[in-house]
């Protein structure tokens, strides 16, 4: 499974895309997640579903 997220308000600049590529890689997902020019943060990951869904219940 292959899921596309935008993450909006301050999640650049505060360890944002470290913590999301950490958390993804323990999980084993693949992907990437990168800084858009408006602020916001876009990442993609792929990888079982039920492994989708736990990076989605981290907070």
């Amino acid at each position: 499974m292959r899921q596309h997220y935008f993450f909006f308000g301050r999640v650049q600049g505060v360890g944002f895309r470290y913590r999301a590529y950490y958390i993804a890689n323990q999980l084993g997902l693949g992907g990437w997640v990168r800084n858009c020019d408006d602020g916001s943060v876009e990442m993609e990951v792929e990888g079982p579903e039920e492994l989708i869904e736990q990076l989605n219940t981290v907070s």
